[in-house]
């Protein structure tokens, strides 16, 4: 799983997180570090777990059997399995992506594709962007196959004129077909600029950026969807061909 460590502040506004008078002293002092305590967890081995969160990372701490110690860091099994970081992504990172998936199929964009595919993609992209536009030619194939459906959320990051013509596309009688044709031309046919951007795309575009930067993703395009698994998955750039690959697989 590829974490989004931002994601977790979204997950720390949907949960309750543990009350200071409950918890044990060692663990009380490891909040006076920084460490902010979201809830307890069941370990291995005769020691009670916490999870918290230390600079938008996820961590675990463990109480040993007097509760007069705790430690933080991973624990081990007697094969090697790394038990902290499975703990992380079952409580943490796994359910954060499955908040922020929400948002972004909630988020109004531009479709392609069936219903029915079988992996669903969000897009987040630039009208200017040259490795959007690369990788909108290669999903195409996947698209008509039903491999794929995507949603692109439309953004202004690459150049100063970028929001323009997102609002363009965003403002036309049918912005699908505008898309369609910006990005089957390869950028020759543009969408025709008009005076004043409406309200509700201006907010739409906003919007998408907002979303964008709660991911923490720094460039176009940022590609995410939600694996068999229901973990999100996420690809910023051109994806190479085994990322391609895992994307036309759900994987």
């Amino acid at each position: 799983m590829k974490k989004i460590l931002s994601l977790l502040t979204l997950l720390m506004s949907a949960t309750t997180q543990a009350q200071t008078a409950d918890l044990p002293e060692p663990v009380k002092q490891m909040e006076k570090q920084g460490i902010e305590i979201i809830k307890p967890f069941s370990a291995p081995g005769g020691v009670e777990g916490w999870l918290g969160k230390y600079q938008d990372m996820g961590v675990t701490l463990y109480l040993t059997p007097d509760k007069k110690h705790v430690i933080s860091g991973y624990m081990y099994d007697a094969q090697g399995n790394n038990l902290s970081e499975k703990t992380i992504n079952d409580e943490i990172y796994i359910p954060a992506g499955r908040e922020m998936w929400k948002q972004l199929t909630a988020a109004p964009g531009i479709t392609e594709g069936s219903a029915e595919a079988k992996c669903q993609v969000v897009v987040f992209a630039d009208p200017f962007c040259p490795y959007c536009n690369k990788f909108w030619h290669q999903a195409q194939p996947f698209i008509k196959d039903k491999s794929i459906s995507t949603k692109t959320l439309l953004v202004g990051v690459i150049r100063p004129d970028s929001a323009q013509y997102a609002a363009a596309v965003l403002s036309a009688k049918d912005p699908a077909k505008v898309w369609y044709d910006l990005e089957s031309s390869d950028g020759k046919i543009k969408p025709e600029l008009k005076g004043n951007t409406p309200p509700d795309v201006f907010k739409q575009i906003q919007h998408n950026q907002q979303l964008m930067e709660q991911l923490g993703a720094s460039g176009t395009p940022a590609i995410y969807y939600l694996n068999k698994a229901r973990t999100l998955q996420q690809i910023i750039g051109l994806p190479d061909a085994k990322q391609m690959a895992d994307l036309v697989a759900c994987k």
